[in-house]
């Protein structure tokens, strides 16, 4: 056995242990569901990575995916005309624009009540297996689909119905998961199929941090759901086409939000780069974090040389958003050792950073009493640490069978 296949089980059981270190009531952590999720993952990365009905779904998802990317296209070339160079595009033709028609499209899937129905059924085989409360484990699947904020905003009387601890829970959650209909972007960037694993491991992940970090019992007259989404009356809906133009206006604005905030982080780490290396010519953000993050990366089964590049990647990660990472490497991940390239595309591959706190906290200001929203900005250690704990234990999960 690979020396470096025994670290990467060792930092599994690391990150495991991270979890159970800081756990708010340790003595309230349920082993078994812990033990039934870790071994669901176990069997769900090998199926994705290894086995050959795993590889052969996962490469149909990103092969569909790269079609509806390459359909979107032909609205970005009729809008941008000469600004459209397939032979070397650029950031926001190759990953934002097409996030105008995916993003549409997934709002008609829940429009239409297809969406609901797969959530819906997805979240009760989750809870069912996992043995997690129904809301915690809904709210995970429907975060894929939807989006953190986005379903945050549709379950404000369900959150104003549980606790503050509960509320807790699921801030840390909304840290893990990325959104369905930005996976179009990220696959232009990065391994597809890594990827795409990475999305079903991050939401068993996310649910395996909360119940070691925040575990809470839920009565059985407590695990219900109030309300997961908007139920409005068929005769009351919004038209279709005033719905979709409201789709259209939304993905435009996302783009916006990505622009302004990949421009302004990259900027303003450049500047802080500039500010250290007057002090020292070779230090920066990324090697100040990269020291950090330098254990965790190679617990992940790497050589030093590239847990020092991945270290790095994290740092920036954190610090930005996973499109500044994305963006610096795409052009050389393909030639990375195939463990280093599966780990870096799975630990990126998720909302954990910095600037989503803000969002979060944002959110829930504007749906829970100040009680609970004190108690979940009091705790922002912890929501920062189940985000990074969800991505360090997909990548160590997927690593296992990649080398």
């Amino acid at each position: 056995m690979s020396i470096y296949l025994i670290i990467n089980i060792i930092g599994l059981i690391v990150f495991l242990g991270i979890g159970w270190l800081f756990s708010k009531n340790r003595k309230e952590i349920n082993w078994k569901t812990v033990g039934i999720m870790v071994v669901l993952n176990l069997l769900l990365a090998w199926f994705l990575v290894s086995s050959a009905a795993g590889r052969a779904g996962v490469k149909a998802a990103a092969d569909g995916f790269a079609w509806i990317v390459n359909v979107s296209a032909k609205g970005t070339v009729f809008a941008l005309g000469d600004w459209y160079t397939p032979k070397n595009l650029n950031f926001i033709c190759s990953a934002l624009m097409p996030i105008l028609m995916i993003v549409p499209l997934f709002d008609i899937l829940n429009y239409i009540g297809v969406l609901p129905w797969i959530i819906k059924w997805i979240g009760r085989g989750l809870s069912f297996i996992t043995g997690e409360p129904k809301f915690e484990s809904f709210f995970a699947v429907e975060m894929m689909f939807l989006g953190n904020t986005e379903v945050l905003a549709v379950s404000g009387m369900q959150l104003r119905a549980m606790n503050k601890e509960r509320n807790l829970t699921i801030a840390m959650m909304s840290m893990s998961c990325v959104t369905a209909s930005i996976l179009g972007a990220y696959i232009e960037m990065m391994p597809g199929q890594y990827i795409l694993t990475a999305v079903p491991i991050n939401i068993i992940n996310s649910l395996i941090a909360v119940s070691m970090l925040n575990p809470v019992k839920v009565p059985a007259e407590d695990d219900t759901i109030e309300k997961v989404g908007a139920e409005v009356d068929s005769d009351k809906r919004e038209p279709f086409f005033s719905f979709l133009g409201d789709s259209i206006l939304g993905a435009g604005k996302l783009i916006l939000i990505i622009i302004a905030n990949v421009v302004a982080f990259v900027a303003l780490a450049a500047l802080i780069d500039a500010i250290l290396a007057l002090f020292w010519k070779d230090l920066s953000l990324e090697s100040i974090l990269g020291v950090i993050m330098f254990p965790f990366s190679w617990l992940l089964g790497l050589p030093v040389h590239q847990a020092w590049m991945l270290s790095q990647d994290m740092g920036m990660k954190l610090i930005t958003n996973e499109f500044v990472v994305m963006g610096k490497v795409t052009g050389e991940i393909n030639s990375y050792a195939p463990h280093l390239r599966a780990v870096l595309t799975v630990f990126v591959t998720s909302f954990a950073n910095f600037g989503t706190l803000g969002m979060i906290i944002g959110a829930f200001k504007g749906l829970v009493d100040k009680e609970n929203n004190d108690y979940i900005a009091s705790n922002i250690g912890y929501l920062m640490l189940s985000g990074i704990l969800v991505s360090l234990l997909s990548a160590a999960f997927v690593g296992l069978f990649v080398w």
